[in-house]
């Protein structure tokens, strides 16, 4: 499955194998540090998917490692197995995206806070909480908070939760990355209040917008519903999504009875502030930004599950077991009925765009190139190119920006299925390839003036 879209901006920021695509505000830095080992050096797609599978899978053990002795291993090891089964899990796991990382990132500093919170002296939790924090606010500041809020809240604001030290590592891992974000916000987006505007912009204006019903539809592997229309997924493909906060409740239950409820209510919690944005906030949906709040919801699940199918004494249920058993496998198949058709699909678009990049190089658009229109951006990556706009949310370009830059440099404006070239490119030759028409501007003027 070649890189996505999000991906090709990600990591062309560090790899010499295209030019740095515009990088617009929401983005944070995380993930071109996260990706530079392999992308500094190598252009492999598959490397570099292998490096991320193996590295999220020991993300994913760390951050569970952080709540041994808060809950026995048993419910640990199922909470792993139940978010690490997820599709969207094993979609974005191996990415080079930023939310699976937040997720990790969450499970770890919130078990590492109710480590200190029992003991004080627990310096690696300290530690851990503050990896924690500084590791999501990386990849997304604006998400950290609100899945450290809670935390904050407790340790400012009631007096028996106050731990200094756990305060301050928090608040120096939440400002390593926030610092960052807000530096750069200064140094290239005119400063933090335009940051944040612009950040808002593009994603369709932040305020009151009730997206459970997009989230829903975006649960059949609709990577990016936006605009999110259409019917209602099939029941059987959306049953677990229904079934997680009944089964939070009964983990709370379940927990009050085994003296657990606060390393039980505390993740709830945060997984309820984590997906107050991306349900309420937000006009669309995308399935991967709810990766932390499935995260923080795996251990009470996991819990829940484990006291449906042992009674008194850790004795078997035969028939609840069974059904317990029979819901999972059920839940297995639609989940992975899922992640075949979301990859068959993705992988047929992103083949698309490497014989677009092919053609390209056929016709003369090499490095170092130009290419603007639909679909730009990861295209322009796919053929070693710089990227431009004019217009959108990352415009970065003028009109004579481009045409200057095409009396040097082959250009080619891309033309996606029912669209219309820019003005300034309806007059350059056009061609077709994978469903686009490729408008490549004219040699006459390069001939002219030189390389």
């Amino acid at each position: 499955m070649g890189l996505g879209w999000d991906e090709t901006v990600y990591v062309s920021q560090v790899s010499p194998h295209a030019p740095a695509a515009f990088f617009s505000a929401p983005r944070a830095r995380g993930v071109p540090l996260l990706v530079a080992p392999v992308a500094v050096w190598s252009s492999s797609t598959e490397l570099l998917r292998v490096y991320l599978a193996v590295l999220s899978g020991v993300g994913l053990y760390l951050a569970l490692r952080a709540w041994r002795g808060l809950f026995p291993v048993r419910v640990t090891a199922v909470a792993g197995a139940l978010f690490a089964s997820l599709w969207v899990t094993l979609f974005y796991g191996p990415q080079a995206m930023p939310n699976y990382w937040v997720a990790v990132g969450a499970l770890g500093c919130v078990g590492c806070f109710l480590r200190v919170r029992s003991d004080p002296g627990d310096r690696a939790a300290v530690w851990g909480a503050a990896l924690g924090t500084a590791l999501m606010a990386w990849m997304r500041p604006t998400d950290t908070v609100w899945v450290t809020l809670p935390l904050f809240v407790l340790l400012v604001g009631v007096r028996e939760w106050r731990r200094p030290r756990l305060l301050g590592a928090m608040a120096v891992g939440l400002g390593t990355g926030a610092g960052a974000w807000v530096v750069e916000a200064y140094a290239q987006y005119g400063g933090l209040a335009r940051r944040l505007a612009d950040a808002s912009r593009v994603q369709g204006g932040l305020g009151w917008n009730i997206a459970v019903d997009d989230q829903l539809r975006s649960l059949v592997g609709r990577t990016l519903c936006r605009p999110c229309t259409g019917d209602m997924p099939h029941p059987a493909a959306i049953a677990w999504w229904f079934a997680l906060p009944v089964l939070a409740g009964i983990g709370l239950a379940v927990a009050r009875r085994g003296g657990r409820t606060t390393p039980t209510a505390v993740p709830l919690v945060c997984a309820a502030t984590a997906a107050v944005p991306y349900l309420f906030l937000i006009g669309y949906a995308a399935p991967r930004f709810l990766l932390p709040a499935y995260a923080l919801l795996a251990i009470p699940v996991a819990d829940a599950l484990l006291s449906l199918v042992r009674g008194p004494g850790g004795a078997w249920r035969p028939v609840m077991g069974a059904l317990v058993v029979l819901g999972l496998v059920g839940h297995l198949a639609a989940q992975y009925t899922v992640l075949a058709r979301t990859v068959e699909r993705t992988t047929a678009s992103h083949r698309d765009w490497d014989r677009t990049a092919a053609e390209l190089r056929r016709l003369g658009v090499r490095p170092p190139c130009l290419l603007t229109g639909d679909y730009a951006i990861p295209i322009a990556y796919y053929a070693g190119c710089a990227s431009a706009h004019t217009s959108g949310n990352n415009a970065n370009t003028t009109r004579a920006g481009i045409l200057r830059t095409a009396e040097r440099l082959p250009v080619a404006a891309l033309v996606a299925p029912g669209g219309g070239p820019p003005e300034f490119a309806r007059s350059w030759p056009a061609h077709r390839v994978a469903g686009f028409r490729l408008h490549v501007a004219p040699t006459e003027a390069r001939a002219l003036t030189g390389p």
